[in-house]
């Protein structure tokens, strides 16, 4: 995918551990051998310290891909989806069902954009300062998200909402969990192979724009067309360090390649 997109030699080394300690020593070992370091496929919460440790160590940008990819693309996709539905982006009330890499990521870069009202959600339920079972990340997210504090299951939480996006799992939803959203809602269903719920199901609840990370469907929000780019800009520029502004723009530059969004067509 770094070739094909990107022109970019890249080297996909795979590790017998899932010990953080040991990935991020190997990590900074090899690294004089590369211009970066793109991680790929580490759980949360263990990929938020091995991503912290290994930019503040190296000289060259880091990203995780499962993280910032996603919330790139994401933005992006939600940047043009609203101007479909002609709202503004960042009074947009948003659900993120989904705690982990990709949604903490997520919801960080949608709080960099200008968007106050995002609610993420995990197995148990609506993320909350009031919740006494958050490890260190859920609190820290907690602090910074829902500041209405609702609290509650998915099904509570989207009422009203403007925008639902799920990293979770497959199945979670109904059209009347849908039609239960604000009027010209939008749906980004990104669990793979099978979403939280299919586009028909989505639009059958009164859905404006649905997307999903399958290829089939309009409307594909997909990894690959962030990160060679990202990587392919940092070493051309010789970026050192991947910040938040980095990635904003980065969204707002992939979103600016539709130049006439429609309901079918929200990114590249």
């Amino acid at each position: 995918i770094f070739k094909a997109f990107a022109g970019i030699d890249a080297v996909p080394i795979v590790l017998s551990t899932q010990d953080p300690d040991e990935i991020v020593k190997t990590v900074m070992a090899i690294a004089p051998s590369f211009g970066g370091i793109n991680l790929e496929d580490i759980k949360a919460p263990e990929c938020f310290d091995i991503e912290r440790r290994l930019i503040a160590a190296l000289d060259m940008p880091v990203m995780h891909d499962d993280q910032h990819g996603t919330a790139i693309v994401v933005l992006a996709g939600l940047i043009n989806a609203a101007t479909v539905v002609k709202k503004k982006l960042k009074t947009l009330r948003v659900v993120i069902s989904g705690a982990g890499a990709a949604g903490t990521a997520t919801a960080k870069l949608l709080l960099a954009s200008g968007i106050a009202d995002i609610v993420l959600l995990d197995r148990v339920g609506a993320i909350a300062k009031r919740r006494s079972d958050l490890n260190a990340e859920k609190k820290a997210l907690a602090a910074i998200t829902n500041p209405r504090g609702v609290t509650g299951s998915l099904a509570d939480v989207l009422v009203g909402a403007d925008v639902f996006i799920g990293v979770s799992g497959p199945g979670l939803l109904t059209k009347e969990h849908v039609a239960s959203m604000a009027s010209k809602a939008i749906v980004f269903a990104l669990s793979n192979p099978i979403p939280e719920f299919m586009p028909d199901v989505a639009r059958a609840g009164g859905a404006a724009v649905v997307a999903t990370g399958r290829s089939d469907f309009p409307n594909q929000i997909n990894n690959a067309l962030v990160f060679p780019g990202m990587f392919r800009g940092a070493l051309d520029k010789k970026v050192r360090k991947i910040t938040e502004e980095t990635k904003v723009r980065a969204a707002k530059a992939l979103a600016a390649l539709i130049a006439r969004p429609t309901a079918q067509k929200i990114i590249p």
